[in-house]
C-alpha cells in the first residue's frame, strides 16, 4: 500500500490563517491512520477554542445587597461608576455602594427601559416608562410628551450622537438637539417605517440605525439625511427560506453598530451585516444558546455578544462560547462551540445570576450583565494562576506543540 504525505496547517486546529499560509509536510501517514489524526485535529481544535475563549469570575448582585430590583432592564458602565435601569429604579454602583433614583427624586418613572451616557458633557440619559431623563451633575431633569417634543413616554432605547440625543419609543423616534433645544420627529409619516413601535436605537457619526419591532431595521445617513428599511425577505413567516439573503426576521429588538458593521439582534436569530452582504445566525446552525435575543453589543466588525433568554453568548468571528447557569441543574456552566461545530463544556464555579440576560456593557475586559433576577459583575480571567482559580483545577500547562503531534503520529505508525 502506497504512503500518502498528509499535510497540516495551523487551520487544522482550528486557528484562523490567512490564505497565503504556508502548509509545510508533517509525517507520512497510511489512510487507515486518517481517522485517528482527524479525530485528534478535532479534539485538538475544540481544546484550543475553549481555552481562547474569555472566562470570568462572576459576581452578583441583589436587592440583598442593595440593587433597586432584581430585574435588571439595561446597564451603563460609566468609567468606574456602574448604572443598573430596573423595574424599581436607577441603581449607581461607585465605591462599593449603591444610591437609588425614584420618581421622588425626580426620575421619570420607577421602571428603567435604556440607558446611555453623553461622552462630551458626562451626562446620563435614561429611557423610562414615563419619560426621558437627564441626569446631570446631580440633577434629574425629565422629558414627556406634555413638556417636550418626545414622540412618546415609553422609552425603549437611548443614544448620544454629538449634540443629539436619539430615542426609541412606542409611537417612533425621535431626535433631540441639545444645544437649541429643537425636537425632531420621525414616524410613518417622513420614513419607510411602517410599524411605528421603535425598541432599540444605535446612533454613530454617520448612520444612526433603529430597530422597529415587526418592521425590521431602518437606517438613518447622517450625511444625506435619508431613511432606508431593511426587512426579512421572507416576510413576517418565522420559517428560514432564504438564509442569508437580508435581515433574519421583521420582529427585531436590539441593533449594534461598530466598526461600519451592524449587529442585529431579534426574537428569531441574530444578523451581521457589513454594508452589502448579509450573514445570519440561528440556534442550529451556530453558537447560540437560543433565537430569542433581546440585545446585542458588537464589540468590533468580527465580535459580539448576545443576550437572549438561555443565557449570555460570545462570538468571536469563528468561535462561540456560552455563560449562563444550566438550564436543568442551574449549576455554573460555560459551553464552547469551535469552528467545526464541536462542543465542549468548560468547569467553572460561577455564573451570571440568571440566564434570562437582557443586556450587557463593557468596563475594560469585564463585563457586567442585566438579567431577569440580578445584576452580573463578570471579572475576565487575565493568567494561568486566576484561570486555575475559576476551573477550580491546576495550573495549565504549555498546550500541545505541532512537534509533539508529529511524534505521536510518527509512533502510531
Amino acid at each position: 500500500m502506497k504512503t500518502r504525505i498528509l499535510y497540516v496547517g495551523t487551520a487544522a486546529l482550528g486557528c484562523p490563517v490567512e490564505r497565503s499560509s504556508t502548509i509545510h509536510p508533517v509525517v507520512a501517514v497510511r489512510p487507515r491512520h486518517y481517522m485517528w489524526l482527524a479525530t485528534l485535529a478535532l479534539f485538538l481544535a475544540a481544546s484550543l477554542a475553549a481555552q481562547d475563549m474569555p472566562r470570568f469570575r462572576w459576581e452578583n448582585f441583589t436587592t440583598a445587597n442593595g440593587l433597586p430590583d432584581n430585574h435588571v432592564f439595561c446597564v451603563l458602565v460609566d468609567g468606574n461608576r456602574i448604572w443598573a435601569g430596573t423595574e424599581n429604579g436607577l441603581g449607581l454602583y461607585e465605591k462599593g455602594t449603591w444610591k437609588i433614583f425614584r420618581p421622588a427624586d425626580g426620575l421619570a418613572h420607577r421602571a428603567v427601559l435604556s440607558l446611555a451616557r453623553d461622552k462630551n458633557t458626562g451626562d446620563i440619559w435614561a429611557g423610562t416608562m414615563g419619560g426621558l431623563s437627564r441626569i446631570s451633575a446631580g440633577r434629574i431633569d425629565t422629558f414627556t410628551q406634555l413638556n417636550s417634543g418626545l414622540s412618546n413616554d415609553v422609552v425603549y432605547g437611548v443614544g448620544v450622537q454629538g449634540d443629539f440625543v436619539w430615542t426609541a419609543t412606542a409611537a417612533g423616534a425621535s431626535r433631540l438637539n441639545t444645544r437649541t433645544g429643537e425636537w425632531a420627529l420621525f414616524n410613518e409619516r417622513n420614513t419607510p417605517m411602517f410599524e411605528i413601535w421603535t425598541y432599540s436605537v444605535s446612533p454613530a457619526d454617520d448612520k444612526v440605525y433603529y430597530a422597529v419591532w415587526g418592521g425590521g431595521v431602518l437606517e438613518y445617513d447622517v450625511k444625506t439625511e435619508h431613511w432606508k428599511d431593511y426587512n426579512d425577505p421572507d416576510g413576517e413567516t418565522e420559517l428560514v427560506l432564504m438564509k442569508d439573503q437580508g435581515l433574519i426576521h421583521e420582529i427585531t429588538t436590539s441593533v449594534s453598530y461598530v466598526d461600519k458593521i451592524l449587529w442585529v439582534a431579534t426574537y428569531f436569530g441574530a444578523s451581521r451585516y457589513d454594508g452589502r452582504y448579509w450573514h445570519n445566525f440561528l440556534q442550529k446552525d451556530s453558537g447560540l444558546p437560543s433565537d430569542f435575543l433581546n440585545q446585542v453589543k458588537g464589540v468590533d466588525a468580527n465580535r459580539a455578544w448576545f443576550s437572549t433568554d438561555k443565557g449570555l453568548a460570545y462570538y468571536d468571528g469563528e468561535n462561540w462560547a456560552v455563560y449562563r447557569p444550566a438550564l436543568s441543574t442551574h449549576k455554573p456552566e460555560m459551553l464552547v462551540r469551535d469552528a467545526a461545530g464541536k462542543v465542549k463544556n468548560v468547569p467553572v464555579q460561577t455564573a451570571p445570576a440568571h440566564n434570562y440576560v437582557l443586556g450587557v456593557d463593557f468596563q475594560g475586559d469585564d463585563l457586567w450583565v442585566a438579567t431577569a433576577k440580578g445584576l452580573s459583575h463578570g471579572i475576565r480571567q487575565k493568567n494561568a494562576v486566576q484561570t486555575a482559580q475559576v476551573l477550580n483545577t491546576k495550573v495549565p500547562t504549555k498546550i500541545v506543540t505541532n512537534k509533539v503531534l508529529t511524534n505521536q503520529a510518527t509512533n502510531k505508525k
